[in-house]
C-alpha cells in the first residue's frame, strides 16, 4: 500500500517524519510512506500558502498510484482550503481511504459530503510526538493495511452510522458548505485545550444547528487539558454535553473512546462494515 501524506494545515518536520517512516518499516514493510514536500514549508503559521496546500493535497489525492491520503497533522488551516481542494478532485480520489482529525476534519466533513473517499477520524502522524504516540501511529497503519477491526471505537455497531470531530473544528463548519449530512449518524465528539465556558458555547451552536438534522445520537469522547478559569463553571464537560443534548431533543448516548491523545480509536465515517473497503 503506498499512503501519502500531506499538510493542509500546519508544518510537520523532517526528522519526525524519519521516525514515522522507520516505525512503519519495522511494523508494517509493505506499506510505502511518502512525505509530500509541503509537509515541511513554513509559512507564518501554515504548512505554506493556501494555494500550496490545496495543491499538494489535490495532487496527491488525483494521483491513481496511492491508496491512501495521511493528514500529517492538525493546527488550523485545513478550512481555508478544503472547498477548493474537493471541487479539484477527479474519479481517482474516490478510491482512497483519508485519515486524520482535529483540524482535518474540515476536509474529512468536506469530503464525506461530496461522497469521496472512504474517510475515518483516527491518528495521524504526529502523534508519534505524544508519549505512547507509536501506539497511535500504529493504530492508523492497522486499518490503512489490514481493516483490523480490534483499532475501531470500541462501541461501534455493524450496520450503524459513525461521524467523529473535534468539537471546536465542528462548530465552526456548521451552516457553511464543508457540512456534511449527518441524518441517522451516531455523533461522535471530543475536545482539548478550551475553557468549559467555550466548550459550553461551542455545544450549544453545534447542538442548535444538528437539532432538526436527524441525528441517531451523540456520544462525547475524551475532553482533556481544561485550563483552569477564575471561576468554577460548575458543571463538567459531560454535563454539558447532557444538558445542551436535552434541551435540543439529541440523544446522548454515553462516552466514547476518541479524544487528542495517543489511545485515539478510529471512527470510519458513514455506515460501519468493520472493512476499509468501501
Amino acid at each position: 500500500m503506498r499512503i501519502a501524506i500531506c499538510a493542509p494545515s500546519t508544518p510537520f518536520t523532517r526528522e519526525d517524519a524519519a521516525r514515522v517512516i522507520a516505525l512503519a518499516a519495522t511494523t508494517h514493510p509493505t506499506a510505502e510512506l511518502i512525505f509530500h514536500d509541503q509537509c515541511f514549508a513554513e509559512v507564518g503559521h501554515f504548512a505554506g500558502l493556501d494555494d500550496m496546500r490545496c495543491a499538494a493535497f489535490v495532487d496527491l489525492a488525483n494521483d491513481p498510484s496511492f491508496d491512501a491520503i495521511w493528514f500529517v497533522r492538525g493546527g488550523y488551516g485545513a478550512c481555508r482550503i478544503a472547498q477548493d481542494a474537493v471541487a479539484a478532485l477527479t474519479s481517482a480520489a474516490g478510491d482512497k481511504i483519508y485519515m486524520g482529525y482535529s483540524d482535518a476534519g474540515n476536509l474529512l466533513g468536506a469530503l464525506y459530503a461530496a461522497k469521496i473517499g472512504r474517510v475515518c477520524h483516527g491518528p495521524m502522524p504526529a502523534d508519534i510526538r505524544r508519549e505512547g504516540g507509536e501506539a497511535a501511529v500504529l493504530r492508523a497503519l492497522d486499518w490503512m493495511l489490514h481493516a483490523s477491526p480490534q483499532v475501531l471505537e470500541p462501541q461501534l455497531q455493524a450496520g450503524g452510522k459513525y461521524a467523529a470531530f473535534n468539537l471546536m473544528t465542528l462548530a465552526m463548519m456548521v451552516g457553511t458548505p464543508l457540512m456534511p449530512d449527518l441524518k441517522d449518524h451516531v455523533l461522535l465528539l471530543e475536545e482539548i485545550s478550551e475553557y468549559l465556558y467555550g466548550y459550553d458555547r461551542a455545544f450549544f451552536h453545534v447542538t442548535s444547528h444538528l437539532q432538526t438534522a436527524g441525528l441517531a445520537g451523540l456520544r462525547l469522547g475524551r475532553v482533556s487539558d481544561v485550563p483552569v478559569n477564575h471561576r468554577p463553571f460548575g458543571e463538567d464537560a459531560e454535563e454539558i454535553a447532557r444538558r445542551w443534548c436535552a434541551k435540543t431533543g439529541i440523544n446522548y448516548l454515553g462516552r466514547a473512546d476518541i479524544g487528542h491523545d495517543a489511545d485515539n480509536r478510529i471512527v470510519p465515517f458513514g455506515l460501519a462494515t468493520f472493512s476499509a473497503a468501501p
